[in-house]
């Protein structure tokens, strides 16, 4: 069979990605990728700008891509060929940028949630945390923000932490007055960030515990896997949970349920064109 142009488009909470793939059997070739933050936008129409510039600058035609996946929030894109529920394209992309990966934290503007996955990819259990919980990308943008700093910082000034004040609450709207009452006190950015971080990387080892992931690599997804202070917290956490699990990032994490997609679009269109051929 002949090499095809997969893509997919990932709406997010927060982000929309997308990425173009040309598979030759079990050859793949990453064409493009390109993401945008939504803020107020509309997402649909972002994802078709998004995707319009990816192509455009791949020297890709919409009418050589065989197969557009569309996940997350994109089940009703209007140029998708077919959707895939997002833990499984999380799954699929987690497994393609980290071949050793038996396990997936996905963690978002919103929520986060735990799978566990085989060499495949293949979903064996999961399990969600809670909207309200102080535990997603939104809720340290908000802290970044009233703290004054970039977002990009958020990673580094939590290493360099001295003596962390963990967050007590689970519930964003509290913790963010616990945070409020740390800054009166005169608790540094860094120890403020630093605890944020624990007690969010303690409840992410609870979570993957309760999915049973005991061991091996676990694959940061979503739009928090590059934090490179809550990997650290993570992998602390890890150690005192007693888990022989490794968390570990990748610079395109934020675009595994994408990758995920396109990489599920050409099983599917493979499959589908092999029926058709039968059927003929």
């Amino acid at each position: 069979m002949s090499a095809i142009i997969t893509a997919g488009v990932d709406i997010g909470s927060g982000c929309v990605k997308t990425v173009l793939f040309e598979i030759d059997g079990e050859r793949t070739r990453w064409l493009g990728k390109e993401y945008a933050r939504i803020r107020s936008r509309d997402p649909f129409a972002l994802a078709a700008e998004t995707y319009d510039a990816m192509l455009a600058k791949a020297g890709v035609s919409a009418g050589d891509v065989a197969y557009v996946a569309s996940t997350g929030d994109a089940e009703n894109l209007r140029f998708a060929t077919g959707h895939f529920y997002s833990m499984t394209t999380h799954g699929r992309g987690a497994v393609y940028l980290n071949p050793e990966a038996r396990s997936v934290l996905d963690i978002g503007a919103l929520n986060g949630r735990a799978i566990r996955i085989d060499g495949g990819g293949k979903v064996l259990n999961y399990k969600m945390t809670s909207q309200c919980a102080s535990g997603s990308g939104q809720f340290l943008e908000n802290i970044a923000r009233y703290l004054g700093i970039a977002h990009d910082e958020i990673g580094m000034l939590s290493q360099q932490a001295d003596n962390p004040e963990r967050v007590s609450s689970i519930c964003a709207v509290l913790a963010e007055t616990d945070v409020i009452n740390m800054v009166s006190r005169g608790v540094s950015a860094a120890n403020i960030l630093k605890g944020i971080h624990v007690s969010m990387a303690v409840r992410l080892a609870k979570l993957l515990k309760s999915i049973g992931a005991t061991d091996g690599v676990v694959q940061m997804t979503g739009g928090l896997a590059l934090d490179t202070g809550l990997v650290a917290a993570l992998n602390e956490a890890l150690v005192k949970e007693k888990v022989a699990l490794v968390a570990e990032s990748h610079p395109d994490s934020i675009y595994a349920g994408a990758v995920g997609g396109a990489l599920w679009g050409a099983f599917r269109h493979q499959k589908l064109s092999r029926l058709e051929a039968v059927a003929a």
